[in-house]
């Protein structure tokens, strides 16, 4: 095994491999869940530091309340109650741009100012460029700015002290703080880093690409739908708004 988790040589014939990994001797009983699934995504084992980042990731994107992908499986359960599938997959595909999906936006966005700032440039200019460039052209910067929370998102404020503990709170995490305050102060009002900004950044710090964010919102949503699905205690809102109807059964 190389340094930084990836496999070298060949496993032996017939084994059930992953990544390069025995799934039976190396993953099975000796990794958790987070680990593989990032072994996936980057195609090496994490770091102690970036699992314990990573994990904390996957945990804060599941669903929390009746969210509009909660809604759209309930919905799609009353009507298919037998296809458990069929009601998780109405829900994941609104994980968009809006909702989620906004990850990926972030990750690249953060990833690419870097980039492609010049080489003296601190981050607080990187930062004010960006914000004036969105707002002439009408843009919303990804990750910045929440609906409901305005001095701060708590899932925000516990993954960047994780971040911090595991020393993994670097440039991409002091750029997303840096285009809230300038956010804020262009636009006269609180504008918080949100969890999608906020797993965003860390997408890049724990070294996965940007095209993995949206993919971490399918993986954690996942989870939620199914044990939403699942709770024997929940109120299927689906069968609420179906004794509220006033009219005759289709």
């Amino acid at each position: 095994m190389t340094t930084d988790g990836s496999k070298t040589g060949s496993p032996p014939a017939g084994d059930l491999v992953m990544r390069g990994h025995s799934l039976v001797d190396e993953l099975m009983g000796v990794r958790p869940l987070s680990d593989v699934t990032y072994l996936h995504l980057a195609g090496r084992l994490p770091t102690a530091e970036q699992a314990a980042v990573f994990d904390a990731m996957l945990v804060a994107l599941i669903d929390h309340g009746m969210t509009p992908s909660v809604l759209a499986s309930k919905l799609t359960a009353f009507g298919a109650p037998n296809a458990l599938q069929g009601a998780v997959a109405a829900g994941l595909l609104g994980v968009g741009d809006r909702l989620v999906g906004s990850i990926e936006s972030a990750a690249r966005l953060l990833g690419d100012l870097l980039r492609d700032a010049p080489a003296d440039a601190s981050l607080e200019d990187i930062a004010e460029a960006a914000v004036e460039e969105a707002a002439a052209e009408g843009r919303i910067l990804p990750g910045i700015g929440h609906r409901f929370y305005k001095s701060l998102d708590p899932r925000t404020e516990r993954l960047f002290a994780i971040a911090r503990e595991n020393d993994l709170d670097g440039r991409c995490v002091d750029l997303v703080r840096m285009l809230s305050e300038s956010a804020s102060r262009r636009h006269g009002r609180p504008l918080i880093v949100n969890v999608t900004g906020a797993l965003g950044a860390l997408v890049n710090e724990v070294g996965l690409p940007w095209q993995a964010g949206r993919g971490l919102g399918l993986i954690s949503r996942t989870v939620g739908l199914v044990g939403r699905l699942l709770d024997p205690d929940g109120v299927p809102i689906a069968e609420v708004l179906a004794a509220a109807q006033t009219g005759p059964p289709r």
